[in-house]
């Protein structure tokens, strides 16, 4: 299924459609300010192991997931000072921050790791959708192979045929996001990507 969402004005009634689908543990893509993203309710133990199969990617990899805002962010991460200023300046934003996860945070998502990324994208569908649903979203690029980023939402439905619903917020010029880790209040890029990062180096 597709549904075509406004990105300047969401349509409440569709953004409702995609938000029951996901409480029915659907599996969608999404747009954000970076790439398309693929996801499910956070809380969703199987939509998450079903992403891991669609990506073929290693549990060992982890996924993170898309708060409304910084507020949201706080219940499900330990936010410093220091991190609250940094979250504050940059997000909404093609950021996703490294932070250690609060006990909020679903065990199959931790493995072995203490530490969870987080993005607040500065897209409308995107955050009217997580703060329709009442909790976070996953978020992982809609992709098959790493070195290929499916920006059409009509490409991305032809191909992965295993998700439930395809939003479609019009084509992207699809950046990944810089991963900024805040852990211990040390700012470290794991990755340039899209947005400043001149002042985390």
């Amino acid at each position: 299924m597709m549904l075509a969402i406004n990105r300047d004005n969401p349509q409440m009634r569709l953004i409702r459609k995609a938000v029951d689908m996901l409480r029915e543990g659907g599996i969608i893509v999404y747009p954000t300010d970076t790439v398309y993203g693929l996801g499910c309710d956070l809380f969703n133990k199987k939509g998450i192991e079903k992403i891991y199969e669609i990506k073929r990617r290693s549990r060992k990899k982890p996924l993170s997931f898309v708060c409304a805002d910084l507020k949201d962010i706080s219940h499900y991460a330990l936010v410093s000072n220091f991190a609250y200023k940094v979250l504050r300046r940059y997000l909404p934003g093609p950021y996703t921050f490294v932070l250690e996860a609060s006990r909020e945070v679903p065990k199959i998502l931790l493995q072995k790791r203490t530490a969870v990324g987080i993005r607040v994208p500065d897209n409308l569908i995107c955050t009217t959708l997580v703060r329709e649903l009442g909790n976070p979203i996953i978020n992982t690029s809609a992709k098959i192979a790493e070195d290929e980023i499916l920006s059409d939402p009509a490409e991305i439905q032809k191909i992965m045929k295993q998700v439930d619903l395809v939003i479609d917020g019009g084509i992207l010029v699809s950046e990944k996001s810089s991963v900024i880790s805040l852990v211990d209040d040390v700012p470290l890029v794991l990755r340039a990507g899209k947005g400043d990062i001149g002042d985390f180096q």
